[in-house]
């Protein structure tokens, strides 16, 4: 290298990290990237899960009405809600999952009560609610929780805020959210004890599906993965709880689907188009199939041991990249929080919820496309709201609607999160409606709120975004193009 050339002094990082934040907001404004977010991803096995966590808020609605505790009915179907995480998990895993996402309900719950009773000035109410964002994040993210996210959490506080004026009020609002969250653990778990291999039976079969889209062109990391995710089902479903035979078979067809994968690699697609004739058999609801004529094979493969439920989290709490985002999420939502009550705004809490809720994505792509599908959800949701709100439904047909709200939103919930966002939101306003008198303008409020909160995440995400996140650079690019990237010094 020539010693003029060593001798100049590196380029500054702050332009280039300034470019990089330009650029990802242009991204968030672009037609594209409002496109992307009305797009429709395909989901399988949603229906059956949806409905239980539907029964789960049924069950709520009619133990409250009948035992005429209504004024706490929303505590219970808040603590019911747990049953919307863990989806498609085995026993073990679902029951440490559903207990645990419970006892966060009735937590922040508790910590929302305790802050009403405080009557602590509304600067220093959105602060500590901005901490329990960040909180509730970093305790889904450490736990790799599937589910609505921890937004659910940071819901049950404000509501408690919002109801709490007695320590009698918290004591009954935390004991209705811990038996909602019991009687969500029990509708999610019953259907394990007739079909112990239903989740595993399932992973197997998107393994099957992942290995057939390998003959229509798609890539083999997906497979590898499904494969992997099957073989942890079966290994967290435990052989002494099942019928031991039909697990064998599992195990069995899991190596066939690897070898068929290993021959794919090589150019014999000869074993991949036998054994994905399985995948069929497998989504449907029985206890057991016929996989192989004969017993499975004495040896097969050894299964991974699965990472305990506890043991899992500690990684994660350490992660730079779980602190980062919660760090991210508390500033996003102090801010909008902030915004909201200097505007004059009756809820600033719903503005904090609103930023929290578009900061879930992994990636500065992702924030955008939740933001966006947040912000359409709940403008839509927000009028069907207040249509709602203003036709006094009494308190059963208010349970009716809120159950087919629920079940529609986990339907829609791997589908799309505008959709999702649409039957929540009105969901959420009837819920508050249930311990609190509400007017039809609530919907107007919820939709200024969520525009704050939505817009204050993009930018902070933006002004925050790591400079090797290029995800939306990429979803920018034309197909077959890559972008033009400059490499910075960290």
């Amino acid at each position: 290298m020539p010693a003029a050339t060593r001798d100049l002094p590196n380029p500054p990082a702050a332009p280039a990290r300034l470019r990089h934040s330009r650029g990802a907001l242009a991204h968030s404004v672009s037609a594209a990237t409002w496109r992307r977010a009305l797009e429709m991803r395909s989901a399988d096995a949603t229906v059956a899960v949806s409905l239980r966590v539907g029964a789960a808020a049924a069950l709520v609605f009619a133990g409250c009405g009948l035992l005429d505790l209504r004024p706490y009915v929303g505590f219970a179907v808040l603590g019911a809600l747990a049953s919307a995480f863990a989806r498609h998990e085995p026993m073990a895993r679902l029951v440490a999952t559903v207990s645990f996402v419970g006892a966060l309900v009735v937590t922040f719950v508790a910590a929302g009560g305790l802050l009403a009773l405080a009557h602590v000035p509304m600067w220093a109410e959105v602060a500590l609610m901005s901490v329990g964002a960040a909180v509730a994040a970093m305790s889904i993210s450490a736990f790799r929780i599937t589910g609505p996210g921890p937004v659910i959490l940071v819901f049950a506080a404000t509501a408690s805020v919002g109801y709490v004026t007695t320590p009698g009020h918290l004591v009954h609002a935390c004991s209705a959210a811990a038996i909602g969250a019991a009687v969500g653990l029990l509708a999610q778990t019953a259907p394990l004890l007739v079909l112990p291999l239903g989740p595993a039976r399932l992973a197997v079969a998107r393994a099957l599906s992942a290995l057939a889209a390998l003959d229509r062109g798609g890539p083999v990391e997906p497979a590898r993965a499904a494969i992997a995710n099957a073989r942890e089902k079966l290994a967290l479903s435990g052989i002494r709880t099942c019928d031991a035979r039909h697990y064998r078979d599992l195990v069995a067809l899991l190596d066939e689907v690897e070898a068929a994968l290993d021959d794919w690699t090589a150019g014999d697609r000869t074993r991949l188009l036998d054994v994905v004739r399985y995948e069929a058999e497998l989504r449907k609801i029985k206890r057991r199939s016929i996989i192989f004529d004969r017993a499975a094979p004495a040896r097969v493969s050894t299964l991974p041991r699965p990472e305990r439920f506890t043991a899992a989290s500690l990684s994660g709490l350490r992660s730079p990249v779980v602190l980062g985002n919660a760090a991210r999420i508390a500033l996003a939502s102090a801010c909008a929080g902030w915004f909201a009550a200097a505007a004059g705004l009756a809820s600033p809490l719903w503005a904090t919820m609103g930023a929290m809720a578009a900061m879930q994505g992994v990636s500065y792509a992702m924030t955008v496309q939740r933001g966006i599908q947040r912000l359409l959800g709940n403008v839509g949701g927000a009028l069907i709201g207040a249509l709602l709100i203003a036709a006094s439904l009494g308190y059963w047909a208010t349970a009716v609607v809120i159950v087919v709200l629920q079940v529609s939103a986990e339907v829609m919930a791997a589908r799309n999160y505008a959709l999702t966002s649409l039957a929540v939101t009105p969901m959420a306003l009837l819920m508050v409606g249930l311990g609190v008198h509400l007017s039809p303008e609530i919907g107007v409020s919820r939709i200024v709120d969520t525009l704050i909160g939505v817009t204050i995440g993009v930018v902070v995400a933006a002004v925050t975004i790591s400079r090797s996140d290029l995800q939306h650079l990429q979803a920018a690019a034309p197909t077959g193009a890559k972008p033009c990237v400059t490499r910075v010094r960290p």
